[in-house]
């Protein structure tokens, strides 16, 4: 899930490669090559997954960490193939109307909640109304905002029961749009769409999600979460596919140290790590070769503003200025150096069928730059007896600590900025960033939730649960709202790429480089097909237990 923000794949870390048991490769690189069986039989799957979920309720949880383990445990209507594009989830089947504004979902009879009762449409449909419902609290709950009426459930002006949504009867479901929405289908595969066990959540409340109490419809439960150590999945019997998944086990490791994870990968405690550590990256490519991954992936990391208040508020040469003085080529080529491109722009280049707009100074020289920053600068009442005094406040990565060292040298040398860095862990920084009150410069990514530019561009319309800049632009927003009336074609892209150069000009926030994916999986985990969205299920992969040691 983008969710916001967090993601990207690690950039840097600085230790030097330790070993474990076993070995691949000379120069004393040791990388132990063997999986995890347990005394029955059973492969264990696991994985590296930053940090620590703060909550594995579909519709309230944020970040990639969360996402990752949430597509294990639950199952939307639509789901996606290896490769990340669209297949039937829990539903079989579907229609569309002619106009396309009404979906009609034929659910999979044999469907079962991991307690054996029958998945069916009020499932669903309590689900995408539990979004919405502004007494949940979901920061997510405007990206549901192409249903019917569900702007005005988000908002407080009608009741959840007036969604868009129809239980047709026990496995029929239908949803009405308001308007075409050519990325729909795709945003079905998103958390806040899944279905949620009533009464459990009646039951336990926030507690539903905890292993005693969770009851779960993906080809996974939750079998233990002990905070800072691991969460197990285990395969659910009652899954409606079950003969068909992969590994009958999963473990999840909150780790956010690259280098950490490293020693863990090559001490054999792991099989896929969610990050690389860049300084070792031409070792890694030397010695194991076929198990380093690199994807481009659908997603942008970027420094956001707070412009609700000062220094950045009414502030735009200001903001314009901290863009300008950052060398993006410099960040990719010598901090992060994992084939990331420098943006400038804020949707990705690898958005299906879109161009988007672009910064007006992208195609300037260095030189011509650091001078349009430095005149803004002074231009915004800035000095050198008077310098602008700002917080960069990133949460802990080393790759983040790095990135935010070498921007905040790029202000004090170019501009004579004085920066202080501030590094929280992921919940307090994510509460900061949310309430605004103290954060004035923040490091962020975005991963795509569909194949579409609305979902970057949505990230900072006003009323979005998570725009952390507190960006509010009516122009902005009416073009958001124009495109989301627009059927698809050159019509939809017009407004999209209007909003977007909007966007650019206003400098709310700082896009600094299109992220790639870069992993490490061991040489018997076999199904990983690489995707720009990053959307990996664990059904679909196998570990070859004859290569235990």
């Amino acid at each position: 899930m983008r969710h916001p923000i967090l993601l990207l794949s690690a950039l840097v870390a600085g230790m030097a490669l330790l070993g474990g048991c076993g070995e691949t490769g000379g120069d004393q690189f040791h990388n132990k090559i063997a999986p995890k069986i347990l005394p029955d039989g059973t492969a264990v799957l696991r994985k590296g997954n930053g940090a620590e979920p703060g909550t594995l309720d579909p519709h309230k949880a944020q970040g990639v960490p969360a996402a990752n383990i949430l597509r294990d445990l639950y199952e939307g209507l639509v789901s996606e193939k290896p490769d990340g594009t669209l297949e039937p989830g829990g539903a079989a089947s579907w229609e569309i109307s002619e106009d396309r504004t009404v979906y009609t979902f034929h659910l999979r009879e044999a469907a079962r909640w991991s307690n054996g009762e029958p998945v069916t449409a009020s499932d669903y449909a309590y689900g995408l109304r539990r979004t919405v419902d502004p007494a949940t609290g979901s920061v997510y709950a405007s990206i549901l905002a192409p249903i019917e009426n569900a702007e005005a459930i988000v908002a407080g002006d009608k009741p959840p029961q007036a969604l868009g949504v129809e239980v047709v009867d026990d496995h029929t479901l239908r949803i009405r749009l308001k308007a075409p929405t050519p990325y729909f289908l795709g945003l079905l595969t998103h958390s806040t769409t899944y279905p949620v066990y009533r009464p459990a959540v009646e039951a336990h409340g926030d507690q539903f999600t905890q292993p005693e109490n969770a009851v779960t419809n993906g080809a996974y439960t939750l079998e233990e979460w002990v905070v800072a150590s691991h969460i197990a999945l285990a395969a659910d019997p009652e899954y409606w596919d079950a003969e068909n998944v992969g590994v009958q086990r999963v473990e999840y490791y909150p780790i956010t140290d690259a280098a950490s994870e490293l020693k863990r990968y090559q001490a054999g405690g792991l099989d896929w790590t969610g990050t690389v550590p860049i300084p070792e990256l031409e070792k890694l490519k030397r010695h194991i070769p076929d198990q380093f991954r690199v994807q481009p992936s659908l997603s942008n990391y970027y420094y956001g503003l707070n412009v609700t208040r000062p220094p950045f508020k009414d502030a735009p040469k200001l903001r314009r200025a901290l863009s300008l003085a950052i060398d993006r080529e410099t960040i990719v080529e010598k901090i992060t150096r994992g084939g990331e491109i420098p943006a400038y722009s804020w949707v990705p280049p690898v958005v299906s069928d879109y161009e988007g707009a672009r910064l007006d100074y992208a195609d300037w020289s260095r030189d011509k730059r650091i001078e349009a920053a430095r005149r803004l600068y002074r231009e915004a009442g800035y000095t050198e007896d008077e310098p602008l005094e700002v917080e960069i406040r990133y949460n802990t990565m080393e790759s983040h600590k790095k990135i935010a060292s070498a921007i905040a040298n790029m202000w004090k040398t170019t501009l004579g900025a004085d920066v202080t860095l501030i590094n929280e862990e992921w919940k307090v920084f994510l509460q900061n960033v949310s309430e605004r009150e103290v954060t004035e410069v923040y490091r962020a990514g975005w991963v795509g939730d569909y194949d579409d530019p609305y979902t970057f561009l949505e990230l900072l319309h006003s009323e979005f649960g998570i725009n952390g800049a507190g960006y509010d632009n009516p122009r902005y927003d009416a073009l958001l709202e124009k495109a989301s009336r627009t059927a698809g074609g050159e019509e939809r892209r017009r407004l999209l790429r209007e909003a977007e150069a909007l966007l650019l000009s206003d400098h709310p926030v700082i896009p600094i480089f299109f992220g790639t994916s870069k992993k490490l999986i061991k040489p018997y985990v076999e199904g990983y097909v690489g995707n720009p969205m990053g959307h990996y299920y664990s059904k679909d992969i196998r570990i070859r237990a004859e290569d235990a040691g």
